[in-house]
């Protein structure tokens, strides 16, 4: 099928807002997927294999790690995003006509097929971990499964957690911080209730940062019935909220830090939450729909960072 455009622009294939269309198939099955979304998740596996303070630099390790990236980005977030997609292609057709589906330019039944293939590779990955880490019990068998429930029940009806904008940010903050933390951590060590606890408590500024998407879509789904934190509050006090979550539990990770003794490791976490709030205050408070995407960019590598820092910390305390 050829291509509506001469070259390939790399905002459709990240799956980006404001992509030009195209009607090349392989294309628009990886715009369905968004991989701008998958360097949180494998960036979490790599926080997992640090926390669990038992990882080398072996190639047997780096191949492992490798493959749990594979299951944690490409497989699981582009199974997630396909679906979402697809049950979202009402509000898409509101908020981003130009999307593969509501577009029309991908047939439904292709959608649904690249949604099992996904969900079967994404298993397939974790069984073969479980039997290369010698796992008794297939713990990422399990959590790969707790991910694929969580991920329907968020986009799909009858409790489409996304309706509710706690329930589902909260959701989607964890399955973006805690779980594929979980699952770095269980591949190379041991999955303790200690760290599940903590990565939980993290993700809720990981739900601060799922806020922030909710942004771009607030007519859709104001007009939809969905309870986004912007349509409940408003969209500056929203905004409000957004950030106080990121800073509020950030800094609560530091003070579990500090109470583990790892004072060095709490500090250089503190220090990485500045630049956060400056960033916060010149761009998203002062225009939450305009800056959006502008704040994530400039704020979010720095909590990107303070997770590994605080990973680094679970994982010298776990020695």
């Amino acid at each position: 099928m050829a291509d509506s455009s001469p070259t390939p622009d790399p905002r459709q294939l990240l799956g980006m807002k404001g992509a030009h269309q195209t009607t090349s198939l392989w294309k628009l099955r990886l715009q369905l997927m968004k991989p701008i979304t998958w360097i949180p998740l494998i960036w979490g596996v790599v926080c997992g294999a640090a926390s669990s303070g038992h990882f080398t630099w072996t190639w047997e390790h780096v191949l492992e790690s490798s493959l749990c990236m594979l299951l944690a980005g490409p497989l699981m977030a582009g199974y997630t995003q396909t679906m979402n997609d697809y049950y979202d292609r009402e509000i898409d057709a509101i908020n981003e006509p130009y999307r593969p589906i509501p577009s029309g330019a991908i047939p439904l039944g292709q959608v649904v097929a690249q949604i099992w293939i996904l969900l079967a590779g994404g298993l397939g990955a974790a069984f073969l971990l479980d039997r290369w880490a010698g796992h008794p019990w297939p713990v990422m068998s399990a959590l790969t499964l707790g991910g694929a429930f969580v991920s329907y029940i968020y986009s799909a009806p009858p409790l489409k957690l996304k309706r509710n904008g706690w329930l589902g940010n909260y959701a989607l903050g964890a399955s973006y911080i805690a779980l594929p933390w979980w699952a770095g951590q269980a591949l190379f060590g041991t999955l303790t209730p200690e760290v599940m606890f903590w990565t939980l408590i993290y993700s809720l500024a990981g739900l601060g940062i799922a806020v922030v998407n909710d942004f771009k879509s607030v007519e859709g789904d104001r007009q939809l019935g969905l309870q986004s934190l912007p349509v409940m509050f408003g969209v500056d006090r929203a905004a409000q909220i957004c950030v106080t979550m990121i800073d509020l539990f950030q800094i609560t990770i530091a003070i579990y830090l500090v109470s583990l003794g790892e004072h060095l490791y709490a500090s250089l976490l503190l220090l990485l939450v500045i630049p956060q709030i400056t960033f916060q205050d010149m761009y998203f408070l002062r225009d939450p729909l305009g800056n959006d995407v502008k704040y994530q960019a400039s704020a979010q590598p720095f909590l990107v960072l303070g997770m590994l820092v605080a990973a680094l910390a679970l994982g010298r305390h776990a020695l």
